[in-house]
């Protein structure tokens, strides 16, 4: 028996509606009952936006002919739950899975798309799916493909935890499988095999030798990283292994073309064979952009860097500006204790509802 539809009070308290989008799963592949829920709460609840469903994607605009269009974007996906909903507050923070990353940016977003009827700037909502997972199943890359008409705009906003400051640009990533050989023997006659664990030494090595690069671009101060993020080989308990994987993950600045970084980790890693697994180029900061320098002006905030990839890097690919905006702590997006302010939630609302009503 399928469970009754989620009903979401859009006009409700963000702090309200963010606690209700959490109480909703939404591990990315799983998007579907959020999704309903959000759709259905803005056909009935902001009859003057435009709708359209992709997916699990949610799209809704306004067509006032307004000579600025701003995108509020936002995921719906969170990374898999860790005994973390449904949600529940405990004084001024409201924990749970998503509450930073980024229901709570897109509980904000949401709110004001259906409550702010005569904005300033025309506005488009775009909350889509499966963010948190490779790139190739990104939700906003689906929509660039088959709705492209949906992502015009001057100006992007993604609702990342940000904790309620600017952040511009965003790193790129690339992700390598280094691989080592060997020769198969039995454990108590080692010296007839030849041991990939052990050949694998010299990659974790140069990875614990490895300085991290740091560049100023636009006053904001970029941090590189190359960092093993998994290893595995072994074959039984009392066999030699013949082959050995360790992932590495590379975060780049954004002056780097993801070929450049292509080429940095293949020079970090000569002579060992490399299998690429993933890749997502970074996105410059583009504050001169008009659009944005309005933004952050509005914000009285000063930009820093992004630390991680977002779908910033796929507007900047479009050409549109783009910024980084949330109320949510990126320190504590994906763990355990997941958590946001609620005054934060709160705050981000008045920020945003401040540009998008004021010319």
């Amino acid at each position: 028996m399928s469970a009754p539809p989620v009903t979401l009070d859009l006009l409700a308290d963000p702090v309200s509606l963010t606690a209700a989008l959490v109480d909703v799963p939404s591990v990315s592949g799983n998007e579907e009952a959020l999704a309903d829920a959000v759709q259905a709460a803005l056909a009935s609840q902001a009859p003057h936006l435009e709708l359209l469903r992709s997916g699990q994607a949610v799209l809704a605009r306004t067509r006032l002919g307004r000579p600025r269009r701003v995108l509020l974007a936002g995921h719906l996906d969170t990374v898999p739950i860790a005994d973390n909903v449904p949600s529940r507050r405990d004084g001024g923070t409201l924990y749970g899975c998503g509450t930073s990353d980024m229901k709570s940016g897109v509980a904000v977003m949401t709110h004001l798309a259906a409550a702010v009827t005569e904005p300033a700037h025309d506005v488009t909502l775009v909350l889509y799916d499966c963010e948190e997972i490779e790139s190739a199943r990104n939700g906003l890359g689906r929509l660039e493909r088959e709705h492209r008409d949906w992502l015009d705009a001057d100006l992007a906003l993604l609702g990342e935890p940000t904790s309620g400051q600017v952040e511009a640009g965003c790193q790129g990533t690339l992700r390598v499988v280094v691989g080592t050989g060997g020769r198969r023997a039995h454990s108590a006659r080692s010296w007839l095999g030849e041991n990939a664990i052990h050949a694998a030494a010299p990659v974790l090595a140069r990875l614990a030798a490895y300085e991290a690069r740091e560049v100023d671009i636009d006053g904001c101060r970029y941090r590189e990283g190359l960092q093993a993020v998994r290893i595995a080989g072994g074959v039984a308990g009392n066999v030699v292994p013949d082959a050995c994987e360790v992932t590495v993950n590379f975060r780049f600045a954004p002056d780097r073309t993801l070929d450049d970084a292509r080429a940095h980790v293949a020079d970090v890693f000569a002579g060992f064979a490399l299998t690429e697994t993933d890749a997502a180029p970074g996105a410059l900061p583009g504050l001169a952009a008009p659009a944005a320098a309005g933004f952050v002006a509005a914000t009285g905030t000063v930009p820093v860097a992004k630390y991680g990839w977002t779908d910033v890097a796929r507007f900047a690919a479009l050409g549109i500006p783009a910024l980084n905006f949330g109320p949510g702590d990126p320190n504590l997006a994906h763990t355990r204790e997941e958590s946001v302010p609620v005054g934060a939630i709160s705050e981000a609302c008045d920020v945003l509802r401040t540009y998008l009503t004021r010319a």
